[in-house]
C-alpha cells in the first residue's frame, strides 16, 4: 500500500516537516487555522522556517495544506506536531495534543499509524494521546492501528541545520512498527536516524536534551552574577576556560521559546507524579526565569551609577523574539526585562525588524516597531542579537551621557556599560 502522509500542525515544526515529506510521498498538511492555511497555499511561510522558492515548488508537485479533515481521510500515517506549551503555574498544557488526538481519531482507519512528534514527558503518547484516538475512532490500540513517536529537532532560524540535515530519534508502539517508522523517516532525513526501542525512550529522550541546555546555561546566569559582583567580565572568562578540549562553551542570556524554557516543566512533572522532587532541573529553571528582570535591576544600577534621571527617561530595547534572526515571539525573555522596567516609569521602545508588531501586541499587549526610532535614548539594551544589529551604530542612538547594556555580548565590549 502506498504511504500517504499527513501532518497535523504547520507551525515551525509541522510545515518544514510536511515539505519534506513531500518530496518522496503523497503528503497534507492540516492545520485548524484557515488564515496559515490560505497563506502557505498562497506560497509563503510568515515563520520563514520553509522559503517562498521551496514551498511554491513543493505545491507545484502535489503538496496540499488544508483546514478541511475531508482532505486528510484517505491518508494512512498521520503526524502530529502541534505545540505543548505551560499554562500560567508553569504545569504542561496538553490541550492541543487532546485536540490533535480527536481529529486523528475522527479520520484513522485499520491499519494506519499516528506518530507524535510534539514534546513530552514520558508515557503522554500511550496514557494521554492514545486513548483519545481510540474512544474518538472505535479502534484498538495496537490491534487496529498503530503509534510511534519521534521528537520534533527543530531549530527555529538556523539555515543550516534544517529538518533533513538533524539525525532523528524514532520508535514505534510494536517493534515491528518501529521499523516502518523509522524506515519512513530515514528515506528523508539524510543526517540519518536512531531507532528507540520504546516510545518511552524517545520521549524521554527528547525532553533530557532541553532540559541539559536549561541547566548549562542556568549555571552560566549565575557565574554571570558571580563575576559581575567581582568586577569580572564573564564572556573573558569562558573565553579562557574554552581552551580546554572538553570545557562546554555555553553562554550566559535569556532563556525563552518553546523548548528550552519549557520542556523542563515537562519533566519535571513527570518526576512528581513519580514522588521525585526534581531539584537541580527546578533550581535552573528559577535561575533562567529571573534573568529578565535581573538585567533590568543592572540597567537601572547602572543608570544611577552615570546620574542618569531614571524616572520618564528613554529607553531602547532592541530585539523582542525569542532568538535571534527569527520572528518567533513565543515566550519570549525579553517581556520580563520589558515589565520589569515598566515599574520605574520609563518610556520604553521596542525595535525589532523580525518580530510582527500584531502578534506581540496579541500576545503580550505591548507596542513594538520594525522601524529604527528617530530621536536620541537615555539608554539602549541590546536583547536579541539580529544580524541587522552587527552593523547598528548604538551611540548615534543615544544621547551623550547614556547607559548601554548587551545582553547578548554582541556589542563591542569598548561600547557598552554592562553584559552579561
Amino acid at each position: 500500500m502506498e504511504t500517504k502522509i499527513c501532518v497535523i500542525g504547520l507551525g515551525y515544526v509541522g510545515l518544514p516537516l510536511a515539505r519534506l515529506f513531500s518530496t518522496k510521498y503523497p503528503t497534507v498538511g492540516f492545520d485548524m487555522n484557515p488564515n496559515r492555511v490560505n497563506a502557505l497555499m498562497a506560497g509563503h511561510d510568515a515563520t520563514l522556517e520553509v522559503s517562498d522558492e521551496l514551498l511554491q515548488s513543493a505545491i507545484k508537485n502535489g503538496f496540499k495544506c488544508t483546514a478541511n479533515i475531508d482532505d486528510i481521510r484517505d491518508c494512512n500515517f498521520y503526524v502530529v506536531a502541534v505545540p505543548t506549551p505551560v499554562d500560567s503555574d508553569n504545569k504542561p498544557d496538553l490541550t492541543p495534543l487532546y485536540g490533535a488526538s480527536e481529529t486523528v481519531g475522527k479520520v484513522i482507519n485499520k491499519g494506519d499509524i499516528v506518530v507524535y512528534e510534539s514534546t513530552v514527558y514520558p508515557g503522554v503518547t500511550e496514557d494521554e494521546c492514545i486513548p483519545v484516538v481510540e474512544k474518538v475512532s472505535g479502534l484498538k490500540f495496537n490491534v487496529d492501528f498503530f503509534a510511534g513517536y519521534s521528537p520534533e529537532r527543530i531549530n527555529p532560524g538556523d539555515k543550516q541545520h534544517t529538518v533533513e540535515h538533524i539525525k532523528k530519534v524514532t520508535s514505534g508502539s510494536t517493534p515491528e512498527i518501529g521499523k516502518k517508522v523509522n524506515a519512513i523517516y530515514s528515506s528523508v532525513i539524510t543526517a540519518g536516524t536512531h531507532l528507540a526501542p520504546t516510545m518511552k525512550v524517545a520521549e524521554a529522550a527528547k525532553v533530557i536534551e532541553n532540559s541539559q541546555r536549561d541547566i548549562n546555561i542556568a549555571f552560566v546566569n549565575e557565574l554571570s552574577k558571580i563575576f559581575t559582583k567581582m568586577g569580572i567580565d564573564t564572556h573573558d572568562v569562558l573565553e579562557a576556560a574554552s581552551t580546554k578540549w572538553n570545557f562546554l562553551p555555553f553562554q550566559p542570556g535569556l532563556v525563552g521559546g518553546h523548548c528550552i524554557g519549557v520542556d523542563p516543566y515537562y519533566l519535571a512533572q513527570c518526576a512528581q507524579r513519580y514522588g521525585y522532587n526534581p531539584e537541580i532541573i527546578l533550581a535552573g529553571r528559577r535561575m533562567n526565569d529571573g534573568m529578565g528582570e535581573y538585567v533590568a535591576t543592572q540597567v537601572i544600577k547602572l543608570m544611577i551609577k552615570k546620574g542618569i534621571q531614571v524616572v520618564g527617561s528613554k529607553i531602547l530595547m532592541l530585539g523582542f523574539t525569542f532568538k535571534e534572526n527569527c520572528p518567533d515571539v513565543r515566550n519570549t525573555k525579553v517581556i520580563d526585562i520589558y515589565k520589569a522596567l515598566k515599574e520605574y516609569n520609563l518610556d520604553i521602545v521596542v525595535y525589532d525588524p523580525w518580530a510582527n508588531p500584531a502578534v506581540a501586541k496579541r500576545e503580550y499587549g505591548i507596542d513594538i516597531v520594525n522601524e529604527l526610532p528617530a530621536g536620541q535614548f537615555d539608554t539602549a539594551i541590546l536583547a536579541v542579537a539580529h544580524k541587522e544589529f552587527a552593523n547598528l551604530d548604538v551611540c548615534k542612538l543615544v544621547k551623550d551621557k547614556h547607559v548601554i547594556f548587551d545582553v547578548k555580548g554582541f556589542l563591542d565590549r569598548k561600547l557598552v556599560d554592562g553584559r552579561l
